[in-house]
C-alpha cells in the first residue's frame, strides 16, 4: 500500500527534466488538475503531447478537472466576495469521489503525482486544495520543485503560518490567541482568498 503522494508544477522543469522528477520516484499515474489540460506558454504540456510523452514512460495520465480543478462551474461553490471557496468545495460529492478514487489507487500500490503548473505550490490549488485533503486524511504530500527541492505538507502549513502571522509569537493584548492548528486554518482560508479562482460577474 502506498502512503505518499507527490505534486508538481511544471512551469518549473523543462520536459525532460520533468519526466526524471517522475521516474526518479517511481511515479506511475499523473493526475492532472488543471480544469483546461492546455497551456499557452508551456506546449509540452497540452494535453495530447504530455500523454504521449507520459506513455513513452509507460506513465498513465488521468484528467481530473470535474473533481478537482480549480475553476468549477457551479456557483455554490463560491464566496460571497466571488472566488471559489476550498473549503465548500472539498466537502462536494464530486471532490470526495476524487479523493476516493485515488486512495483507492493508493491501497492497490499506485504511486501518483498531481499536476499543475505553479512552480511554487503554495500559490496553487493543488496544494492549498487537493493534497491538503490527503495530508489530513493521514497521508504523505511531497511537493517536487526545481533545484532538488522538496517541500512537505507540513512545510507549505509553516510558510503559510509565518505568511499570515508574522508576528504570532509577540503578546498583544488586543488581538486573540489563536492555537497552532487554529492559525494554520486560518491561513488557508487567507491564501485560498488570494488564489481562488475569481468567477467573472454576469448581468
Amino acid at each position: 500500500m502506498i502512503t505518499k503522494l507527490f505534486t508538481i508544477g511544471y512551469a518549473g522543469f523543462g520536459l525532460p527534466e520533468f519526466l526524471t522528477e517522475l521516474k526518479k520516484r517511481q511515479i506511475q499515474l499523473v493526475i492532472d488538475v488543471r480544469s483546461q489540460p492546455f497551456s499557452k506558454y508551456y506546449a509540452d504540456y497540452n494535453k495530447d503531447r504530455i500523454c504521449n510523452a507520459l506513455k513513452n514512460e509507460n506513465i498513465y495520465y488521468r484528467n481530473y478537472a470535474k473533481e478537482f480543478g480549480a475553476r468549477q462551474e457551479n456557483k455554490v461553490y463560491y464566496s460571497s466576495e466571488g472566488y471559489l471557496d476550498f473549503s465548500k468545495f472539498s466537502k462536494s460529492e464530486v471532490f470526495q469521489n476524487g479523493i476516493e478514487r485515488l486512495c483507492l489507487s493508493m491501497q492497490k500500490g499506485y504511486s501518483f503525482v498531481l499536476m499543475c503548473a505553479e512552480k511554487d505550490p503554495i500559490d496553487c490549488h493543488r496544494a492549498i486544495l487537493v493534497s491538503r485533503a490527503f495530508h489530513e486524511k493521514g497521508y504523505q504530500v511531497e511537493h517536487i520543485l526545481p533545484n532538488e527541492v522538496v517541500y512537505t505538507q507540513e512545510d507549505i502549513n509553516q510558510r503559510l503560518v509565518d505568511k499570515y502571522f508574522p508576528n504570532r509569537n509577540q503578546l498583544s493584548f488586543l488581538t486573540p490567541v489563536l492555537s497552532d492548528e487554529e492559525m494554520i486554518q486560518e491561513a488557508y482560508c487567507k491564501q485560498n482568498a488570494e488564489i481562488g479562482y475569481r468567477m467573472e460577474a454576469t448581468e
